[in-house]
């Protein structure tokens, strides 16, 4: 959305999530107001996944959305979060559910983390309505849950420059998918984006590598304030070969590494 608020928003009211303007994760903004059949639809999908979340009895899940069609680079998801069920405060009301993602300013190469809730997350305009999550190993879950619901914690391993290919194992810039993967590591390594990585390596994480020509990498360079190159090997840069973190990697990842169970897809 062209307007946010971070992390101690937790929610939007109806009327105000028909007429707040939306963009996907790394695009620019869209400044048309969602219809009333986008918003109908995206709420519907997020009571959907409710659903699937609580029937899942996991209290942390990795969770994806399908923002942008990246199926030429044989991507099914976009772009992820980290949920996290929010207990009842006592006065008959069921739990609910927050995600945890970060997000850059629309149109800018700077970003920050949100909190929000699950129809908030799916009114950014897909490309599909469905909806994919894992749930996290029981270990991983208790180490995040608290990290998740604490907002210093939360920005800890933020990096405010964005850019929507950030490469993999680089400090410059951070991207979405990146902070939730880093988040991931972040008991193991002290708290610093370094030893995250580094952790991750040593964990077998290998970031899959998107093939783009230098036509494609020079217009998206000169056309969109929030892609960036320059922080990529030079060899691999010129070579086309760029290694950012993807939604559907992460999922591959946690599954081969027994950090998370069977991948859900939601419709």
């Amino acid at each position: 959305m062209s307007r946010r608020w971070p992390l101690l928003t937790l929610a939007l009211t109806l009327l105000l999530l028909a007429g707040a303007r939306t963009a996907a994760a790394g695009q620019a903004c869209d400044e048309t107001p969602p219809g009333t059949e986008a918003v109908t639809r995206g709420l519907a999908l997020a009571e959907s996944v409710r659903q699937r979340l609580e029937a899942s009895g996991a209290e942390v899940v990795l969770l994806a959305r399908a923002g942008q069609d990246l199926s030429r680079h044989g991507l099914r998801w976009s772009h992820v979060g980290l949920a996290y069920r929010q207990p009842e405060d006592g006065s008959g009301g069921r739990a609910v559910w927050r995600v945890l993602h970060k997000l850059n300013h629309c149109g800018t190469a700077e970003s920050a983390v949100y909190r929000q809730g699950l129809g908030q997350f799916f009114l950014d305009r897909p490309h599909r309505y469905e909806a994919a999550f894992a749930p996290l190993s029981p270990a991983l879950q208790a180490q995040l849950l608290p990290r998740l619901r604490d907002d210093a914690q939360a920005v800890r391993l933020h990096e405010v420059r964005y850019s929507m290919v950030s490469y993999a194992w680089g400090q410059r810039y951070q991207q979405s998918n990146q902070w939730a993967l880093e988040m991931l590591a972040a008991d193991a390594a002290a708290g610093t984006r370094d030893a995250a990585q580094a952790w991750l390596q040593q964990r077998g994480f290998v970031p899959p590598v998107i093939q783009l020509d230098t036509f494609t990498r020079l217009g998206a360079r000169l056309a969109m304030a929030h892609v960036a190159f320059d922080d990529h090997p030079t060899g691999e840069r010129l070579a086309g070969r760029i290694g950012t973190v993807t939604a559907d990697a992460m999922f591959r990842w946690l599954r081969d590494e027994g950090l998370a169970g069977a991948v859900t897809v939601v419709r």
